[in-house]
């Protein structure tokens, strides 16, 4: 490191206790996203709760222990607001302490900048720093430097931990930028489960497989079905795939070691394997760890559907709860039960569709365990209050493990006819009947 760049660093090293000083009653806060979100800050910030009133906190999938929300049970003082629901987080919802924040994920980093209530700090955890000053943003830059560029005070929390994964664009901040430096006790990162998909995830995986081609650039959502898609593509004979993704998980790192992923096809950052955020296992965060294959972007470039159809090819695979007869997809909530979050799904089904060849497929089990009672997640209508995340306009493809249809151009008798024949063998009857009772089904139609 440059001489300058170290005084300036111990100028404004302080400890965490120090450094939550700054937060002020009635202040908005940026975390940021994910495993960069603030872990020792947030705990120091905890600790005076007695001291402040209505602080507000604007975070995504934060992933490290909520210790503001723990401490501030009633919240009097503490209150979050999430861009998207990590599992956590939804009994803070369910308990009052955390708001949702709708969005479309690519637009993100623009309404940080210029719709949201302006937070006066933001805080974050980086990597060390480097010779040239700069901190990095690890496995995680959505909107990062879009919250810094509002922000009146910036502080970083240091993690050795954090990966140091290379640009793109907006994967780094300058110590220039940075009021308050925070060293830590250097906690080992949160990883991701490995889930061992089910039978059926691994039914509908094969379904979708079936599409693929050599060459195809590929975007995986989380869940089962995408680990089933990474586990057999890395035995399989497809060679040369992309990557261009808003999450990277262990299912790219698995197909990579296999020899699957060289993106040499893609038009757009040829030989990189693009992403916004990564979220897994150590072995992942170590692989993108100063990894010249992999590149970070903000989410209004990984997202953005005229980037992604500039990619030929392109597969995008998501996953979703609920689909209703006209074709309306449901991803965030059953009925008035908030579960997820919009997130980049739309993005992605609206990207891929254009991209030449390219498809989107939302994928779902045709049915779910409801207390004992098995119910269809291929449903007449949606129930009341079911927040539609991609409506019926933009729908591509849907797979269950009966199959996989497209959606495109298909009247309402259509569509009707197409997802009753990937629907659960049990409920197809009471779907004619419900289709019949709607005016959507026609006595040519084929019986079920």
């Amino acid at each position: 490191m440059k001489n300058e760049y170290l005084k300036e660093y111990q100028s404004k090293l302080v400890s965490a206790e120090e450094a939550v000083k700054v937060v002020k009653s009635g202040d908005w806060l940026d975390y940021s996203f994910g495993l960069s979100s603030p872990n020792e800050l947030d705990k120091a910030l905890a600790k005076r709760k007695d001291e402040l009133l209505n602080v507000n906190i604007r975070v995504c999938i934060g992933l490290w222990p909520h210790h503001t929300l723990e401490a501030d049970p009633d919240g009097k003082t503490f209150h979050w607001n999430s861009w998207h629901f990590s599992v956590k987080e939804r009994e803070y919802y369910n308990r009052g302490q955390l708001s949702y924040v709708p969005m479309k994920f690519n637009e993100c980093p623009n309404m940080t900048r210029n719709e949201c209530v302006p937070a006066r700090i933001f805080m974050a955890t980086v990597s060390p720093m480097d010779k040239h000053g700069y901190f990095n943003f690890g496995s995680n830059s959505p909107a990062s430097l879009a919250a810094v560029e509002i922000s009146e005070c910036v502080v970083l929390e240091v993690n050795t931990n954090m990966p140091r994964v290379l640009g793109g664009n907006q994967e780094s901040i300058h110590i220039s930028r940075v009021d308050y430096i925070v060293e830590t006790a250097n906690p080992p990162l949160p990883t991701l489960p490995l889930a061992d998909p089910s039978d059926v995830e691994r039914k509908i995986a094969s379904n979708i497989i079936e599409y693929m081609r050599d060459g195809c650039c590929l975007q995986l959502g989380i869940g089962g079905v995408p680990g089933a898609i990474g586990n057999m593509i890395s035995e399989s004979d497809l060679k040369d795939l992309g990557v261009h993704t808003e999450m990277y998980v262990d299912a790219y790192l698995k197909m990579f070691q296999a020899g699957r992923i060289s993106c040499s096809k893609k038009p757009v950052d040829r030989y990189k394997q693009v992403f916004s955020f990564a979220i897994g296992s150590r072995d992942l965060y170590d692989f993108i760890d100063d990894n010249p294959g992999v590149v970070s972007y903000p989410v209004d470039y990984t997202n953005d559907p005229k980037i992604i159809a500039q990619i030929d090819d392109f597969i995008s695979i998501n996953a979703c709860i609920e689909v209703d007869l006209f074709g309306q997809v449901a991803s965030e909530s059953i009925g008035h039960i908030h579960k997820s979050g919009t997130g980049g799904q739309l993005d992605f089904v609206e990207g891929a569709y254009k991209s030449k060849n390219g498809m989107s497929f939302l994928c779902l089990a045709s049915t779910y365990d409801n207390n004992g009672e098995i119910l269809s997640r291929i449903r007449p209508t949606l129930a009341p209050g079911t927040i539609v995340t991609c409506p019926r306009t933009a729908v591509h493809m849907i797979a269950t493990e009966y199959g996989v249809i497209s959606m495109k151009g298909k009247s309402t008798w259509e569509r009707a006819e197409a997802l009753i024949s990937i629907a659960h063998p049990d409920f197809r009857d009471w779907l004619v009947q419900e289709a019949g009772r709607m005016n959507i089904w026609k006595r040519s139609n084929k019986s079920n």
